[in-house]
């Protein structure tokens, strides 16, 4: 058993050990620690809001999918005239000398071999499509409805104010305006 002589040696001793380690209260540590993290979260905060997620969910996405289906419709469309136009051709022959005619029937049949190229395009560009959308899906999750949705997707003065952001190639066919409207115009004006 220890006297109190050594008690109070022990606990000077450990008094001693505890100023000469003298940390700051743990209060203060946590305390600078959740500065720093919250100086973290607000720099990851305004980068997120610059980089514009939104942008690619609400219109970079659409805009390239919608592009994407108009290249397969009009693809589509044109293989469509060439071959049904190939089929004139090939009706016409009926009154051709046999070598001309074969001649003639010969290349049309390179014509529709080489029309095959839109059914597989449009296959590839099917799968980029749902690629795309797959991306879409992701980033709507990533994002999910927070604060910050409306922020990033608000348009900058600067991409606003770019020449290229006003290059947008034909019309879709769901948003063109038709003959008719023209027509309708013109007429307006002779009132």
């Amino acid at each position: 058993m220890y006297g109190r002589e050594q008690v109070v040696q022990i606990i000077n001793s450990v008094i001693a050990k505890v100023e000469e380690h003298h940390q700051p209260p743990q209060r203060d540590v946590l305390s600078e620690q959740l500065i720093s993290l919250k100086e973290i979260i607000e720099e990851a905060r305004a980068q997120l809001v610059a980089a514009r997620p939104g942008d690619i969910r609400g219109v970079h996405i659409p805009n390239a999918t919608d592009e994407l289906d108009a290249i397969v419709g009009a693809t589509e469309e044109a293989t469509g005239v060439i071959m049904d136009s190939c089929e004139h051709i090939q009706a016409q022959l009926a009154g051709v000398p046999q070598p001309v005619s074969q001649e003639i029937d010969s290349q049309i049949i390179k014509i529709f071999e080489a029309c095959s190229f839109q059914d597989i395009t449009g296959q590839r560009i099917t799968k980029v499509i749902k690629a795309l959308q797959e991306i879409d899906i992701k980033i709507s999750a990533l994002l999910g409805e927070t604060t910050l949705t409306a922020e990033m997707s608000q348009p900058q003065q600067a991409d606003i104010d770019k020449p290229e952001t006003l290059l947008n190639g034909p019309q879709m066919s769901d948003q063109a305006i038709t003959q008719d409207d023209i027509d309708a115009l013109l007429a307006s004006f002779n009132d």
